[in-house]
């Protein structure tokens, strides 16, 4: 993965070239994950930021809290890292000023200014003016729009973790089993077999295997809510039941989109047809994906079969995914991005009845050269459990 992560560098101080801009600064965790190979734990929410400056020429140098240098230094490929303190002379804001004092007023800056803290903007601003920052994040948007084959197999991996999570939703659905314990059988499951995969040797031993987060679950009439968490509630005969794994499952820092959705004991005939229509939309927009497709063809394909089938336009059938769990382009009006072989998606289905019942369907998937392949892949069909 450092090696990974090197090139992605190495391409980017080339496009920083190309456009004339002397000096990346990157505070976003993903994006540093993207670049520098490492991610860290306190995050910039205590006032504590991590930092990668990234010259257009020359090496990188990496800012981070003193008691996680140690685990940083270890992570990355980056040779320059520097630890900073919380009070005295090394505070972070000195070490960012000194660093800033290498380059000229005159220096062309660039960032992603929304992923930027507001307390480094202040130090960044004393020395340049940062209206006229370059935003990076277009740039660097699109260096992360065509996965690599090394990352087309990491998010593989990410792939079988969530169906591995998935059959163990199925296998702990029953009458009188709470949402929680549903969901922790998920988390379990999740873990045990990301670590059959992690050898813990070399940049694997700061990869953690363990599934964690709260769990997307719900059941009931609560299925039309979409993202409620899992509660105390019990589970009664007839009741749907939805698991996302969106924004869950990460496997050395990839993510994706995975969902499922199963009725226990029972289903009545308009759950059925409006899980049968979901899943029909979700099929006939993976049915339309192909490199030079429009993004938002890929939409339209499910909202015609929703408006044929009597139901409401669904809303965004779909996001590209990454290192991020949201990245571009997106599968919705007005995205008129075309499809290229390479890029990863999330592509959902979705139907809601307010306060009675939600039926839900989702995978990734990569874009061919021809069409689309799974990097989830778990039953479609109608499924009743312990019926």
């Amino acid at each position: 993965m450092l090696e990974l992560t090197r090139h992605h560098t190495a391409l980017l101080q080339q496009r920083m070239g190309e456009q004339g801009i002397d000096l990346a600064i990157l505070a976003d965790e993903d994006t540093i994950a993207y670049f520098g190979g490492f991610w860290g734990y306190l995050g910039v929410e205590y006032g504590r930021p991590t930092l990668m400056l990234v010259p257009r020429d020359g090496a990188p140098t990496v800012i981070t809290p003193l008691m996680e240098s140690e685990m940083v230094a270890a992570m990355t490929w980056v040779e320059d890292v520097r630890g900073w303190e919380d009070g005295g002379e090394n505070r972070w804001e000195n070490v960012l000023r000194e660093l800033l004092h290498g380059h000229r007023p005159s220096a062309r800056l660039s960032w992603e200014p929304w992923r930027t803290p507001p307390e480094v903007e202040l130090v960044i601003d004393e020395r340049f003016d940062c209206a006229r920052i370059a935003d990076l994040g277009p740039m660097i948007g699109q260096m992360r729009m065509i996965k690599s084959d090394k990352e087309i197999a990491i998010m593989r991996r990410a792939g079988e973790v969530a169906t591995a999570m998935m059959g163990a939703v199925r296998a702990a659905l029953a009458p009188g089993v709470p949402e929680h314990e549903i969901a922790q059988a998920a988390l379990t499951a999740g873990t045990r077999a990301a670590a059959g995969f992690l050898t813990g040797r070399g940049h694997e031993a700061f990869v953690s295997p363990t599934i964690h987060g709260l769990p997307i679950l719900q059941s009931g009439p609560d299925t039309s809510m979409v993202h409620r968490r899992a509660t105390v509630r019990e589970l009664q005969v007839g009741d749907p039941v939805y698991l996302c794994c969106c924004n869950l499952v990460r496997f050395k820092q990839y993510r994706l989109g995975f969902d499922r959705e199963f009725f226990v004991g029972e289903v009545t005939d308009e759950m059925a047809r409006a899980y049968e229509t979901t899943v029909a939309a979700q099929q006939a927009a993976l049915a339309a994906m192909r490199p030079g497709v429009p993004a938002e063809d890929v939409h339209f394909a499910a909202d015609a079969v929703y408006r044929e089938a009597g139901y409401a336009p669904g809303y965004r059938t779909g996001r590209a995914i990454g290192i991020s769990a949201l990245e571009a382009p997106e599968l919705k009006p007005g995205d008129r991005t075309p499809l290229a072989s390479g890029m990863t998606f999330a592509v959902d289905g979705g139907i809601s009845v307010p306060e009675r019942f939600g039926t839900r369907i989702g995978d990734s998937v990569v874009v061919t050269d021809d069409g689309f392949e799974y990097l989830t892949d778990f039953p479609r069909d109608l499924s009743i459990v312990n019926g």
